[in-house]
């Protein structure tokens, strides 16, 4: 551990509720790799998000997994299919300046899968962020634990879990926060939460780089620290 959240975090990890229904004695969880590793991953599929699903879930369903995980500190190729992820300035999304880092755990499963607090928090900020390839539906959420205040950031939710939102609202532990929204509300991505730990937000409010450029990563992820420590689920996958 190399920061003060992330010993906190590490601490109380037996506390924190699960994001999602996954009991490790009877789910299977699958790792998706993102990487260019991944020769079954092309550039037409990844485009298409309607294959791009059939592709995730015949993975999930090969696995007879319930959920996919994976993608913290990933260098992906899956970002090549958005100019949202462009560095300003630059031509081509294909260039070292574009942004390829993932600073969050993806979990994947079906439209409406039901996600949870793992600690309790208050509604920090909320916004609809209906780029190509971009969010959709956010949620930040802001904590302390042991004097120490963090954010979570979930993404790609549905829409009907912002319309009676309020910031400053208090959800507890367990508390059902959302849903895993569907591609035209969820940034055109297949059904999955992205779930980020961030140390400062700064001034940012309903939105946070979930990716960055290679050559920021070490200051990104020294702001956004594994979000397994919280999740707890990655020494499942397989």
């Amino acid at each position: 551990m190399n920061s003060k959240l992330e010993n906190v975090l590490q601490k109380e990890q037996e506390n924190f509720r699960r994001v999602v229904d996954f009991n490790p004695a009877t789910d299977k969880l699958f790792h998706f790799d993102f990487t260019a590793a991944n020769k079954d991953l092309t550039a037409e599929m990844i485009a298409d998000t309607g294959a791009f699903s059939t592709y995730v879930n015949n993975k999930l369903s090969s696995a007879n997994a319930k959920y996919g995980i994976g993608g913290y500190a990933e260098d992906r190729i899956l970002y090549k299919r958005s100019d949202h992820f462009k560095t300003p300035g630059s031509a081509s999304a294909n260039e070292e300046a574009a942004r390829s880092i993932h600073l969050g755990i993806d979990i994947w499963g079906a439209v409406g899968t039901k996600v949870f607090v793992p600690v309790g928090g208050t509604v920090h900020s909320f916004a609809f962020n209906d780029n190509f390839g971009d969010y959709g539906a956010t949620i930040i959420l802001q904590h302390q634990l042991n004097t120490i205040v963090f954010y979570t950031l979930y993404g790609h939710l549905s829409l009907a879990d912002l319309a009676n939102l309020q910031e400053g609202k208090y959800i507890s532990r367990g508390e059902l926060l959302g849903h895993f929204g569907e591609p035209k509300e969820n940034g055109d991505w297949p059904p999955h939460l992205h779930f980020q730990i961030i140390s400062d937000l700064r001034l940012s409010r309903g939105d946070y780089p979930g990716v960055c450029t290679i050559a920021e990563r070490e200051k990104y992820l020294r702001n956004c620290p594994n979000p397994d420590l919280m999740l707890n689920m990655m020494q499942y996958a397989h």
